[in-house]
This record gives C-alpha cells, sequence and structure tokens, in this order.
C-alpha cells in the first residue's frame, strides 16, 4: 500500500460519506481549529518517514518541538499536520474505509469503540508489556480505559482535561461585584449572572450554548446527582428525576435570565463572546488555555476560578483525554510504536506540560503547566482534579450525542420543554444503546 500524505487523503475524505457527522463543538474536548502543518526532518536508518495528524492548531507548536525532540533522538521523520475537526474525522473514516490512515494521530472517546471494535487501530497491548517507558498505571485509569476494548489496549494516553469558570474581571469591577472563587454555589454564580446582564447592550451574565455538554450542563447535572449514562453504559439517565431537575433549574436560572439568544449562541462561541467583553462567565475546557492565552481583550480583563459547588458543597468537573494511536496496517508498525512510546513517556509529557500545550495524562507531571499562563490562575483547573467523573461513552457515543445537541436547542428555544427534551434525549439513547 502506498501512504499517501495528509493534505491529500484530506480531500479524499470529503468526496466520501462519513460513518458518523461532527461530534465536536468549539467548546467540545474535541475542539475544532484550523491550522497549518508542521515537518520534522531526518530519516532513520529504515528509511521511514511518518504520518501524524492532529486537530487543534493551537498545540501545534508545542508538539512540533516534542517531535523534534524524537527525531532528533530517533532519526524518524515525521511530518505533522493539522486538520480541523470536522475534516480531521471525515478524513479517518474515509481511510478507514479506503485503508490509508496517518501512521500516528489522536484518537477521541466519542470515536475510539467504534474504531477499536472495527480493527483500524494498531494493537499496542503486548508492546505496552514489553516497554521499559510505558506503564499504564502512571496515567489516570478513567483515561487508559476509554482507548481499551476487549481486554487489549489500542492508544497511550495523550492528555486530561478539566472545566472551569472563566470571568471578566473589568464587568465584575464595573457592576461592583465581587469576584467568582471557591465559595460560590450554582445559586451565587446564577444570581452574579443575572446581575451583570443588560441585553439591551448586548451585554450577558453567562454563556453556555445548548450543544456544549461537557463544558456546559453535564457538569451541573452530576453535581446535582444526576447522571447522564448509568454506571454500567447500560441505559440512558438523561430521564431521572435529577437530571431532570438539574435541567430545569439550568433553564429557569441561566437560559432565560442571562444568556443571549440560542442564534447568538450559535454564530459566537464562548470564548469569542469572552475575548470581546460581551459575557462575564463562561464555562471553559483546560484545551482551550492554549488558543485563549492569546487573546490580547482575555489576556488583560478576565481570570479562572473552580466550577461553583451545589448547596450542600459537591463540585463535580467532567474530565477527558485524548490518545495517541497509529493505524493497524500502518507500513511502519515499529516506527510508529517509537514514536508513540516516546510521547507517552514521562520525559515528553513533562515537556507537553511545560510547553503549555495541554495537562499530561501521565499523572505527576502537569503541575509546570499551570506557569504557561502565570496571567491566569490555572491552578484553578487542578484544582478540579478533586472530584472528576469521565465523559460519558458508549459504543455509539457519536450518534447520541449528536441527537442530545440538537435536541436540547429546541428546549433552549423554548420549542419543546427541557422535560420533554430530557424523556426523549433518553428514549434515543437507550435505543442506540440497545443496538450496540
Amino acid at each position: 500500500m502506498k501512504k499517501k500524505n495528509v493534505a491529500a487523503l484530506i480531500l479524499a475524505g470529503t468526496m466520501c460519506v462519513s460513518l458518523a457527522a461532527c461530534g465536536g463543538n468549539a467548546g467540545s474536548s474535541g475542539n475544532a481549529q484550523s491550522g497549518d502543518s508542521g515537518s520534522q526532518g531526518g530519516g532513520s536508518s529504515s528509511g521511514a518517514s511518518l504520518t501524524m495528524a492532529i486537530w487543534d492548531n493551537a498545540q501545534l507548536p508545542g508538539l512540533k518541538e516534542i517531535v523534534g525532540d524524537f527525531t532528533s533522538e530517533t532519526g524518524i521523520a515525521v511530518d505533522l499536520q493539522v486538520v480541523p475537526w470536522d475534516q480531521y474525522w471525515t478524513l479517518l473514516e474515509a481511510g478507514a474505509q479506503g485503508g490509508t490512515l496517518p501512521d500516528v494521530f489522536w484518537m477521541h472517546s466519542n470515536y475510539s469503540q467504534k474504531f477499536m471494535s472495527n480493527d483500524i487501530l494498531l494493537d499496542l497491548t503486548d508492546r505496552i508489556a514489553q516497554s521499559e517507558v510505558i506503564d499504564l498505571a502512571n496515567y489516570y485509569e478513567d483515561i487508559t480505559e476509554l482507548y481499551q476494548y476487549d481486554g487489549k489496549t489500542y492508544a497511550i494516553p495523550k492528555d486530561y482535561d478539566t472545566i472551569a469558570l472563566w470571568y471578566n474581571k473589568t464587568l465584575f469591577d464595573e457592576a461592583g461585584l465581587s469576584y467568582p472563587d471557591e465559595t460560590w454555589t450554582w445559586e451565587t454564580l446564577a444570581e452574579n449572572a443575572q446581575k451583570l446582564t443588560n441585553s439591551e447592550k448586548g451585554q450577558y451574565g453567562f454563556v453556555s450554548p445548548a450543544v456544549f455538554n461537557q463544558d456546559g450542563y453535564y457538569n451541573y447535572i452530576y453535581t446535582m446527582g444526576g447522571r447522564v449514562l448509568s454506571e454500567d453504559k447500560t441505559k440512558s439517565e438523561w430521564d431521572s428525576p435529577e437530571t431532570i431537575n438539574a435541567m430545569n433549574w439550568w433553564y429557569d436560572n441561566l437560559v432565560t435570565t442571562c444568556m443571549p439568544t440560542q442564534e447568538v449562541m450559535a454564530e459566537n462561541t464562548p470564548d469569542v463572546l469572552l475575548g470581546s467583553g460581551r459575557v462575564a462567565m463562561i464555562l471553559q475546557g483546560s484545551w482551550m488555555v492554549a488558543a485563549m492565552k492569546g487573546n490580547e481583550y482575555i489576556d488583560q480583563n478576565c481570570d479562572v476560578a473552580v466550577l461553583p459547588k451545589s448547596n450542600d458543597g459537591v463540585r463535580k468537573t467532567i474530565y477527558n483525554g485524548l490518545g495517541w494511536s497509529s493505524c493497524a496496517n500502518t507500513e511502519h508498525p515499529e516506527e510508529a510504536w517509537k514514536l508513540l512510546e516516546y510521547l507517552g513517556s514521562e520525559a515528553a509529557q513533562k515537556k507537553q506540560a511545560e510547553l503549555g500545550v495541554t495537562m499530561s495524562a501521565y499523572q505527576g507531571t502537569s503541575d509546570t503547566w499551570v506557569k504557561c499562563a502565570p496571567e491566569f490562575n490555572l491552578k484553578a483547573y487542578l484544582d478540579m482534579t478533586e472530584d472528576m467523573v469521565i465523559r460519558p461513552y458508549t459504543k455509539n457515543t457519536k450518534a447520541w450525542e449528536d441527537y442530545s445537541q440538537s435536541t436540547m436547542v429546541k428546549a433552549y428555544t423554548g420549542e419543546m420543554t427541557m422535560e420533554e427534551v430530557c424523556r426523549d434525549i433518553a428514549a434515543f439513547m437507550n435505543e442506540e444503546i440497545a443496538d450496540e
């Protein structure tokens, strides 16, 4: 098989029907970022040259440096390219059907079960067992399990993420209000958000679009004792009393009182609204820090706090993590494994954190990440690790999550009541889970 380069595969991918529509949004842990490509020179004694695909342009500079270290150490050339989120999954799905994929690429929990169960990814189990570098006990167990199927492992954990509260200090100062801190409850957030809302001026206290789940209402649902998915992953919990009560509160106290219209939120992501001074507070994942720290307005006017807690002191965050994978039919499995092993090493994971790429999956290596943007209180993200819930997933995550996001829009616009939407999502999820 002749290996095509990633750029060519993008064009091929756009000509194929995708197996599943895009599940990303600007605030999911699969955040879409357009970008360019970067190549590392050199070559291995075998003449192998690896292709690597990622989707986040903000992570490119740091990863280029890490991959450059790998090339210098091994002589294996790596062509690192950024493919925007939508095109990325079209690329991988088209490649899976046509037999051509990048040698190394990011894997996401929305797709991992489907890719693993269809033998698309390289089985790393034996290589990990023989490695002196990779010990899966060094990574967060939930992240490792995202990329395991039928007793085998198909990815090396890359990172993990948590959610925190970003706020506009200037808007708080102008309103004479105290900044968010660890004492805040969700009621405190709602009260302050309503005070900071002036729709006539186009200013809003809080923004969280209907399609934002991990970095939106999921955190509130789980904090309030609800669930999206049963613990054994056999049924939806969207229709549980706790979840419905949580989402009714979310709608009554946030959506209808201090957020812009769904149309505005569909056209402007929360980070854009924050960066233009139009919103006082947003929820945001740690994966967005690399992109947000370059925004001059956010640098000068904004900061970060932990998420609010429930009245009884519960403070939860939904977390997730990417994995480094290789395709099962790569022409260069040994070289690809060397790269995966290097990327998962303690040294590379430490450097990922130090460079501010993102928090690293290797436990104990992310403390230096908070220094990558000293203008912000990034420690809030690390503080959120005290009570984390892995992002809900099953084999058909993509299908039911797409449906839940599009259906939630109907609640935000008033087309359906929140309870109707919750029950509708639960029914659809249960059908999808039964089909698994």
